[in-house]
This record gives structure tokens, C-alpha cells and sequence, in this order.
């Protein structure tokens, strides 16, 4: 057996230990906090170090340095030195027992192993991210380096600290349970449940696109991903029905996207949100519910709009599947993602009934014959394989943010920039969501969602808090635009993997995301002026602030992509954008007013249905 099928299989072997052991923890509870997540380090660690080499031979296969070495010798030194002196670590008082030549050396080491492993995963822009700020620190605030040290390594405010505790607690379970979906066939359900229902629809397939990707975000928390599983199959599909190229490629990257928004099983941040705010996970999803409705309704919209405004048609009815057959063929596999819904409603923990959703996947596919084909013992292992692999990035994300956490709490620069946020927007609240939104697009353009999140939570979200925004809504605030740098130019990952399925012009397909996903971009101020989109309040609140912001995003599609009953020209776009922005704020003046627009539009456009702006784009 050659080095790299022998590296292939430890790794194989110690992804599959990692899942059982975070299973194993759900069944019968954790160890303490700082066992618990530096086990979960360990193995994340030692998969990262196995299966990404700092060197690679001519050939491409992997080859051991130096610097591989050394670095693994630095991880055994940083966890080895917790796990056997872990009585030590949680007797000493931080900041105030000095440290050991041992605990510096073993600090360090683990410093170091955190940046470098994160970049492997993730390339440069955190560990960049970190680095500023823990240069902030020892050159600009003048903090004893010792001191900060303490803070990062030995306590759980630094790379132990309860973001590594999310990922260890709800995270790895749940991609884990997204690899075993996917291993028995889910995603099969999931497309042809969305054909059935749009299919022959006008755009059916943008429709597809939309309906499939919003599922397929239960079985994928990355929104590249999420285009990659299902771009293969809808985009050729969107192309052959007349979609422009890069029109097709904007469709998925903004249908993927809004997958980490779209509950029941949302993006890793949202679990980091619910630790954050001391919430269970089942309230930050029930907030994320109206807002990620209303994003998909838009996006549905922009399709729909788009392929009335080209006259383009659907599927052929022999080539959609009947939904009653999809149902009865598949639909039991539903049930699992049903048992984490019940469960949570039940009010058990999101971990545990993840755990039941997990076990409960090859059990339900075994029930009918259809389903039980080429189900394999080997695929249990696969899947647990893979999920403890994917989610690597997210546990070396939590990692390093620890880092940026524990540097901006020590230094008190949450405090600074709150002030300078609130001077910059001069009291505005508007001006100040608007700078927290750019925060969110550049911190997302060059890290994950998560770790974007969670700096932003650091930095930002106390200044909008200041000026009077409730603490769901700015948490939420920043969750969405740290999702929403997927689909924002020049640096829009979901873009660039739908253009390339697409073979598309990655700067048209961009912009077409942003066209299609406008109202993404405007859902998060709406639920900042108006909490009852996050389910927060008396439910006739909650219902027409609902419709009215439905009603407003459709409108706001319809303006954008020049359709509403038919073409619509120049001032009927402008009327459309206008009453749809006055929908968002909220209040019975400026509803009715929004209204009033759209229905004069709707009266003219009946009064003269003859499209009569064939040239409008």
C-alpha cells in the first residue's frame, strides 16, 4: 500500500471516530466545556493535517515537510498540555497567576496551529482578519503579551471559547446528518418534488431552481455547495427553456444562497446566533421563517416576471414528474427532517433531535423498495465520513474567531467602534444599518458566513443596538448580509461557481444575482423597522406586516425585471420600485400609499394590455 492510500484511510478512520464521538456526546451528554471542544479541535486538526499538506509533489499527491511536522508537534503540544493538566487550567486565576514557560510555549504553539490550520481550510482573509486584530492589541492598545496569550489560550474566551463550543455541540451534527440525507437519496426527492409543483410552470425550471435549493439548504449549510449539487441539474434545464446564461447562473448562486437562511435547518451561524443570545434554536429559526419566505417569494417573483417578459414556457408535461407519484415513490423520506421539526417543537434540544433525524435516515429509506435500492452498509460510513469533512471549515472558522473574539474583548474595541459607528452616522439610525451592511458584504467577501457573523456581532451589531434596534433583529441583521456577500460582485463565491456551470460572464451573472435577489437585500431593513416580520409581536402584526412586505417584494421583482401583468414601461417600473420601498417602512400611511402605486399600475397596465415597451430591458 502506497503513503497516500494508507493517508487516505487514517483520515477515513479518524472522520468516522470524530462523527461517533460527537454522536456518542448528544446520546449521553458532554464532558466539560474545555475537554469537549479541545477534543473537538483535536480532530478536526488531525483530519486537516492529513487530508490538506502545506506541499504537494509534481503529481499532485501529498508529501510531508518540515513544517508539517513541527506543526502537528505544536497541536499535540497545545491540546496535550490541556487534557493532562486540565485541573490546572480551570484552578489558576487568569490574568493573575503568571504564566509557566510551559503554558507560553504551549500558547503559542496553539496559536500558531489555529492560523495555519484555518488557512488551509479557508484561505488567508481570517487568519488575516485575526491577526489585525491581535496586532491591535500588542501595538496599539499596548496589551502585556502575556496577558493576551492568557486570554487565547487558557481561558474560554479565546480559541476554546463558545463559538468552538457551537461547532462542536450543534454543527458537526448537523452536517453530519446532511450527509446522510444526501447518501439516501434525498436530494432526488427534493428535485422532483420542485418539478412536480413548477415544472410546467412559465419558467419552470428558474422556478425549480428556486423551490429546490431552498430544500436542498436542510442537507448543505454552504451555498456553493448548494450550487454545485444542484446547478448541474437546473441550470442546462433554465438554458434549454430560453434563460440567458448568465441569467440562469444568477437564479441559482440567489436560490443557494438563501439555503442558510431557510429554516428548519439553517446556516451554522444561526446556531452560533441562539449560544450568543441565550436562546434556543428553534426561536432564532422561527425569526428567520417570515424574512426567508419573503426572500424566496422575490426571487420565485424575479423568475416568474423574467420568463412572462421573454414569453418563455415550461417543461414539457411528459417530462415532469406527477406529485402525487413523487410523494408516494419518496416522500417518506421527509421524515426525518420531520422528526428534528417535531422534536423541536416538543421542545427537545436542536442536537438531540438531530441526532434522531441522523439515525432515523437509513431506517426510512429501507422502507420501500424503490428507495432501499443500492443501499450499501458502506454508505453509513461514507456519510459519516463526509460529514465530520465538511464540517471542517466551520470548526477551524470557530477556531480562529475565538481569536478576534478574545483580542476585540480584552482591548475593548467593540466599545470603540460603537462610537465611531454612531458618530459616523450622526445619530441615523438608516445611515448606520447602511454601514453595517457594507461591514457585513466586505467581511463576507473574504471569509465564511460564520466567522463574518460573529465579527460583525463584535464590532457592529452593538452600535445598531445603540441606536434603539432590538437584539433579535440586529443579530439578524448581520446574519443576513453576512450571507448575502455569496451573491454580491466583485467577490461573490455562489456567482462564481453558478457561472462557471453556466459558462457565463461572471461580472453579467453577478449582477443578475443582485437583481434577482434585491429584495434579500431589503428584507433586513424591513425587519429592523418592523420586529413582527420576525414573528415578534401580536399575530395581526405579524400577518399584515407579512402581506404587505409579500406584496412589496413582488412588486419590488416586478420593477426590476420590467413585468407585471404585461411589459411595463419606464414610469410603471419606477411606480412598482417606489411602492415597493414604501412597503417596507412601517405604519398605515406609507402601506396604503405603496399600495396605491401598485394598483395604479395594475389599473393601466389592464386598461392597455398591449405590451407597448417591447425595447425595455
Amino acid at each position: 500500500m502506497n503513503g497516500g492510500k494508507l493517508i487516505a484511510r487514517i483520515a477515513s478512520v479518524v472522520a468516522v471516530a470524530m462523527a461517533l464521538y460527537h454522536m456518542w456526546v448528544i446520546a449521553f451528554g458532554p464532558p466539560q466545556a474545555y475537554i469537549f471542544r479541545g477534543t473537538h479541535l483535536a480532530f478536526a486538526l488531525a483530519l486537516i493535517f492529513l487530508l490538506y499538506p502545506i506541499s504537494t509533489k509534481a503529481d499532485g499527491k501529498r508529501r510531508f515537510v518540515w513544517i508539517d511536522i513541527l506543526l502537528s508537534a505544536g497541536a499535540v503540544l497545545g491540546l496535550g498540555h490541556l487534557f493532562l493538566n486540565y485541573n490546572y487550567f480551570i484552578d489558576r486565576i487568569i490574568y493573575i497567576d503568571d504564566m509557566t514557560p510551559l503554558d507560553i510555549v504551549a500558547g503559542i504553539a496553539m496559536v500558531v496551529v489555529v492560523l495555519d490550520a484555518t488557512r488551509r481550510v479557508i484561505g488567508w482573509a481570517l487568519p488575516l482578519t485575526a491577526l489585525a486584530f491581535m496586532g491591535y492589541a500588542l501595538f496599539i492598545d499596548k496589551m502585556n503579551p502575556m496577558t493576551l496569550l492568557d486570554q487565547l489560550y487558557m481561558t474560554t474566551e479565546g480559541i476554546f471559547g463558545s463559538t468552538l463550543g457551537v461547532s462542536a455541540s450543534y454543527v458537526t451534527i448537523f452536517v453530519v446528518f446532511g450527509s446522510f440525507m444526501e447518501r439516501t437519496g434525498t436530494g432526488q426527492l427534493f428535485m422532483d418534488f420542485a418539478l412536480s409543483l413548477t415544472g410546467r410552470q412559465a419558467g419552470g425550471p428558474g422556478k425549480v431552481s428556486v423551490i429546490s435549493s431552498s430544500l436542498f439548504g436542510t442537507i448543505s449549510g454552504s451555498a456553493v455547495a448548494n450550487v454545485m449539487v444542484d446547478g448541474p441539474i437546473t441550470i442546462p434545464l433554465m438554458r434549454r427553456t430560453g434563460f440567458p446564461k448568465h441569467f440562469a447562473a444568477g437564479v441559482e448562486a440567489v436560490a443557494s444562497t438563501g439555503g442558510q437562511m431557510m429554516p428548519p435547518i439553517m446556516g451554522a451561524a444561526a446556531f452560533v446566533m441562539a449560544e450568543f443570545l441565550g436562546v434556543p434554536y428553534a426561536k432564532v429559526a422561527l425569526w428567520a421563517l417570515i424574512p426567508s419566505l419573503l426572500y424566496y417569494a422575490a426571487c420565485f417573483g424575479a423568475v416568474h416576471f423574467e420568463a412572462k417578459r421573454h414569453g418563455l414556457v415550461g417543461l414539457p408535461r411528459e417530462e415532469v414528474p406527477r406529485l402525487w407519484r413523487v410523494l408516494g415513490e419518496r416522500g417518506h423520506l421527509f421524515i426525518p427532517v420531520a422528526v428534528i421539526l417535531g422534536g423541536m417543537l416538543l421542545g427537545y434540544s436542536a442536537p438531540y433531535c438531530a441526532l434522531a433525524g441522523t439515525l432515523a435516515c437509513f431506517p426510512v429509506a429501507f422502507l420501500r423498495a424503490n428507495t432501499r435500492e443500492g443501499l450499501r452498509w458502506h454508505l453509513i460510513w461514507e456519510a459519516m465520513e463526509d460529514g465530520a469533512k465538511n464540517a471542517l471549515a466551520v470548526a477551524m472558522a470557530c477556531a480562529c474567531a475565538g481569536l478576534v473574539i478574545g483580542s476585540i474583548t480584552l482591548t475593548g474595541l467593540g466599545i470603540t467602534f460603537t462610537n465611531v459607528v454612531i458618530t459616523l452616522a450622526q445619530s441615523s439610525l438608516l445611515l448606520a444599518l447602511a454601514l453595517t451592511a457594507v461591514a457585513g458584504i466586505i467581511l463576507g467577501m473574504g471569509m465564511p458566513t460564520t466567522p463574518a457573523y460573529i465579527v460583525m456581532v463584535s464590532l457592529m451589531v452593538p452600535a445598531i443596538m445603540k441606536l434603539g434596534v432590538i437584539e433579535p433583529a440586529a443579530h439578524m441583521f448581520a446574519f443576513y448580509f453576512a450571507i448575502l456577500s455569496a451573491i454580491t460582485p466583485p467577490v461573490a463565491l455562489a456567482v462564481y461557481a453558478a457561472a462557471s456551470l453556466a459558462k457565463a460572464d461572471i461580472w453579467k451573472a453577478g449582477w443578475a444575482s443582485v437583481r434577482i435577489g434585491a429584495a434579500g437585500f431589503v428584507v433586513p431593513f424591513m425587519f429592523v423597522y418592523e420586529p413582527a416580520l420576525l414573528a415578534i409581536g401580536d399575530w395581526q402584526t405579524i400577518l399584515q406586516s407579512a402581506a404587505t412586505a409579500t406584496i412589496g417584494c413582488l412588486a419590488l421583482a416586478a420593477g426590476l425585471h420590467g413585468y407585471f401583468l404585461r411589459r411595463a414601461v419606464w414610469w410603471e417600473r419606477a411606480a412598482l420600485v417606489l411602492g415597493a420601498l414604501l412597503l417596507i417602512f412601517p405604519g398605515w400611511t406609507t402601506d396604503l400609499g405603496g399600495l396605491a402605486l401598485i394598483v395604479i399600475v395594475g389599473i393601466a397596465q389592464k386598461v392597455s394590455p398591449r405590451a407597448v415597451a417591447e425595447t425595455t430591458s
